[in-house]
C-alpha cells in the first residue's frame, strides 16, 4: 500500500472517535498542541534552516525564501492562532434551522464535520498548523501534502504535534501529512475516492489548476491573488499612498498582496512621480502604461501578460486609466476574484466598487493585506476560496462542516 493510501486510512479510521469528542476535549487538544510548538521552537527552527539551505542552494527567489522561513516570532504566532481557534466557538452542531411540519414532524439542520480533508499545499510551513488546527476543532481528520520545499520544516511540524496530542483525548491519527515529494503523490491525492472527502488545494495559479482539473475527489477552490487598488481622482493622497505601498510591500510574496495599482488619470497627473519615489524606497521594481512611464521615465514597460501574473515579488503594475469604469474593466479582464480595492473620497463610486466588482473581498479605503482569517477573526483560515459554491473569502470554522438533517416523529408515514 502506497504511504498516501496508508496514512488516508489511518486518518479515516480515527474519524469516528474524532466526532465523539466535544468542545472541551478538542480545545484542550488546540491549546496543548500551541505550546509544544512553543516549547520546540529551537529544533523547528533547525528543521526550518535545512529548508531554507536548499532553498538558496536551488535559486529559490528571496521572496519565496521569506514565505518559508521560520523564526520564535513567527512561530509564536502561529501557536497564537491555535489558541485563537480554541477560543472560537465551536460550529459543530449549531441548529441552523428548526421546524415543525403539520404532520408534526420536527426537523433540524445543523452543522456536522466534513470527514476527511484533504490539504495540498506549496512552500508556508505555517498552513501546517493552520490546516491542523481548523481541521480537528471541526471534528475532521486531515491529510496534508505540503510543499517539497517546507518538507523538514513541516515533518518536525507533525512530529511535535503528535507528541502533543498524544497526551489528549484526540487520537494523534487524525492528522498525517504525506512525506513523498514526488509529483505522483498528489496525483493518488487527487483520486481518492471513498477516503478523501474533499480536496484544498493552497498555493500558485498552477497547483489549483492541476487539482481542479485533474481531481475527481470533490474539491473547494482557493485562488490565486492578482490584486488591484484603483486609486479615485478624490483619493486622499496621503491615504492612497500609505494603502498602495502597504498592499504591495508590507510582505508581497502573500496572495492578497497587490500585483497592479490603478491610477485615475488625473491624480496620477498630480502624484504618480512622488508615489513611484516611495515605492523605490521600499525596494519594488515599477512596470507601467504609456503614461505611467511619461510620468516614471524609469518605469519597465508593462505587457498583456505582466497583468495576469501573480508576482509574489517586489514588482508592481501600474495603469493610467480614464475613470472608474475603465478600472472596473482592468480588473474583470485580469483579476481572480480574490481581493479588490478602491480608495475614494466619493461615496458614490466607493458603493459602485464595492457593489460591482466580483471578488471574494472588497475594500474601501483599506489595505487588501487584510484579506486573512486571522485578520477577520477566525484564528487562522484554510484559504480563500475565489469559488462561489459552499465558502467564499478566508476559509474559518463554519466553511470546514457540512449540514445534517435530523428528523424525529412519532410514527409518521408517507401516504
Amino acid at each position: 500500500m502506497s504511504e498516501v493510501r496508508q496514512k488516508a486510512s489511518k486518518a479515516q479510521s480515527s474519524v469516528p472517535q474524532l466526532n465523539r469528542l466535544n468542545t472541551e476535549q478538542k480545545n484542550k487538544a488546540l491549546l496543548a498542541m500551541a505550546n509544544a510548538l512553543i516549547a520546540e521552537s529551537e529544533s523547528i527552527i533547525s528543521a526550518n534552516a535545512e529548508d531554507l539551505e536548499r532553498g538558496r542552494e536551488q535559486g529559490t527567489p528571496e521572496s519565496m525564501l521569506d514565505r518559508l522561513s521560520l523564526n520564535k516570532e513567527r512561530i509564536a504566532g502561529i501557536a497564537e492562532g491555535l489558541r485563537q481557534i480554541a477560543e472560537l466557538p465551536d460550529p459543530v452542531g449549531e441548529v441552523l434551522e428548526s421546524f415543525t411540519r403539520p404532520d408534526g414532524l420536527h426537523i433540524e439542520k445543523l452543522r456536522v464535520p466534513i470527514g476527511l480533508i484533504g490539504i495540498i499545499y506549496e512552500a508556508r510551513p505555517n498552513v501546517t498548523v493552520d490546516a491542523a488546527g481548523l481541521c480537528l476543532k471541526t471534528g475532521n481528520a486531515v491529510l496534508l501534502r505540503g510543499g517539497s520545499s517546507a518538507l523538514s520544516s513541516n515533518r518536525k511540524i507533525v512530529e511535535v504535534l503528535h507528541q502533543a496530542l498524544a497526551k489528549t483525548d484526540l487520537p494523534p491519527d487524525a492528522l498525517q501529512l504525506v512525506e513523498d515529494a514526488n509529483r505522483s503523490s498528489v496525483d493518488e491525492m487527487l483520486k481518492l475516492n471513498g477516503l478523501l472527502d474533499v480536496i484544498i488545494p493552497r498555493g500558485g495559479a498552477s497547483l489549483i489548476r492541476n487539482v481542479v482539473a485533474n481531481a475527481t475527489v470533490p474539491v473547494i477552490e482557493t485562488g490565486a491573488g492578482i490584486c488591484h487598488t484603483y486609486v479615485d481622482e478624490s483619493a486622499d493622497p496621503v491615504m492612497a499612498a500609505e494603502i498602495a505601498i502597504n498592499a504591495k510591500a508590507q510582505r508581497p510574496s502573500v496572495c492578497n498582496s497587490m500585483e497592479t495599482l490603478l491610477l485615475h488619470a488625473a491624480y496620477a497627473e498630480q502624484h504618480l512621480p512622488a508615489l513611484a519615489e516611495q515605492f523605490r524606497e521600499a525596494n519594488v521594481s515599477l512596470k507601467g502604461c504609456d503614461t505611467t512611464r511619461r510620468l516614471v521615465p524609469d518605469a519597465i514597460p508593462v505587457t498583456e501578460e505582466d497583468y495576469a501574473t501573480e508576482y509574489n515579488d517586489y514588482i508592481l503594475n501600474i495603469r493610467v486609466v480614464r475613470n472608474l469604469e475603465e478600472a472596473m474593466n482592468h480588473i474583470a479582464t485580469y483579476g481572480t476574484k480574490h481581493s479588490e480595492c478602491i480608495v475614494t473620497r466619493d461615496t458614490a463610486h466607493a458603493e459602485r466598487f464595492l457593489h460591482d466588482v466580483d471578488a471574494a473581498a472588497v475594500y474601501h479605503n483599506a489595505s487588501t493585506r487584510f484579506t486573512d482569517g486571522f485578520e477577520f477573526g477566525y484564528g487562522a483560515e484554510i484559504g480563500i476560496s475565489t469559488q462561489k459554491l459552499h465558502a467564499r473569502g478566508p476559509m474559518g470554522l463554519p466553511a470546514l462542516t457540512s449540514t445534517k438533517y435530523r428528523i424525529t416523529g412519532n410514527g409518521q408515514i408517507r401516504q
